[in-house]
């Protein structure tokens, strides 16, 4: 199997398009495409579909697409330690679907780092968009949020990605809201109570193998009929922050965002599915040291958020 086919398979993958690839690789579209069907034949298996929307992996070609980011990024890894002597560098790479304490937990985390050479990704977005980034080799950590009872859906997910899932922990929605809020005085709160209210939600609650339509429906209280969909975690935060009018259901937030954006937090005894945190990451990838301090600070913000 010739490393540089993989590189030109993973492009192609990446952009989608033997056209795209081609510039960015500044490479002639022939050879791009000689060098697949090379490649295939190699590992006799059809990593491409060609559609109409372009080049489409296939379950096999994806799987192996995968497997070969992470190889790739490991030679760069590798290439780089030696690279004219330079220093090691600590990488912390992590993706994540929308959580505050993770927030929290970096902040602490970049508190306890020393002067020695480092690089953090921190990316938000759905767990579909997690899941992708670490198996792709985008990211080497992942942090996803699931309803319990679609606990086997992801397990069955994350075993086809190649993906080890450790749970970080269990919780039940909050209902947060601004202390200008006329509700914001009670302590509990009742269906009914905010059904004149603007509920904020997810743009894109994503669960395997169910329409994000069924995921929504589920996740619907009954009588609201006014929602703001926002992907955002900083915006939804500014329209909590902004309209009394508006709520969120979330993990429990951490004392000082509640205090930063004058918000509070009320229990909601009638939504009471319990949801599940969980880190991902390869079967393939050993945890460094550098990231289980992160993971450290992960677990005793995410106890203190529970706990306040």
């Amino acid at each position: 199997m010739n490393i540089q086919h993989m590189k030109y398979a993973v492009e192609i993958a990446r952009t989608g398009s033997i056209n795209k690839a081609s510039r960015r690789l500044l490479v002639a579209q022939p050879n791009l495409s000689r060098s697949v069907k090379d490649l295939e034949a190699s590992l006799g298996i059809k990593i491409f579909d060609r559609s109409p929307q372009g080049m489409v992996l296939t379950p096999a070609g994806e799987e192996f697409i995968g497997y070969a980011t992470r190889i790739l990024s490991q030679l760069e890894e590798v290439e780089n330690l030696y690279k004219d002597g330079l220093p090691v560098r600590n990488r912390l790479s992590v993706s994540l679907s929308r959580a505050s304490y993770v927030a929290e937990a970096l902040v602490n985390f970049t508190r306890r780092m020393d002067q020695s050479p480092v690089e953090i990704f921190y990316l938000e977005g759905n767990s579909r968009m997690v899941v992708q980034n670490v198996t792709a080799g985008d990211s080497d950590l992942g942090i996803v949020r699931y309803a319990l009872n679609y606990e086997m859906y992801y397990r069955a997910y994350l075993e086809e990605k190649g993906l080890v899932g450790r749970v970080i922990g269990d919780f039940n929605y909050v209902c947060v809201m601004s202390d200008k809020n006329p509700l914001a005085h009670r302590e509990v709160l009742r269906e009914e109570d905010l059904r004149d209210y603007i509920e904020i939600a997810d743009a894109d609650p994503y669960v395997p193998s169910i329409s994000v339509e069924q995921v929504r429906k589920k996740q619907d209280i009954k009588g609201i009929t006014r929602h703001i969909y926002v992907a955002d975690r900083a915006s939804q935060f500014e329209l909590l922050s902004n309209n009394p009018q508006t709520f969120v259901f979330v993990s429990p937030l951490p004392k000082d965002i509640l205090n930063r954006y004058h918000l509070v937090q009320r229990e909601v005894p009638f939504k009471n599915d319990t949801y599940r945190d969980i880190l991902i990451y390869s079967k393939y990838h050993d945890l460094k040291p550098f990231e289980n301090i992160f993971i450290e600070e992960l677990e005793k913000a995410r106890n203190a958020s529970m706990n306040h």
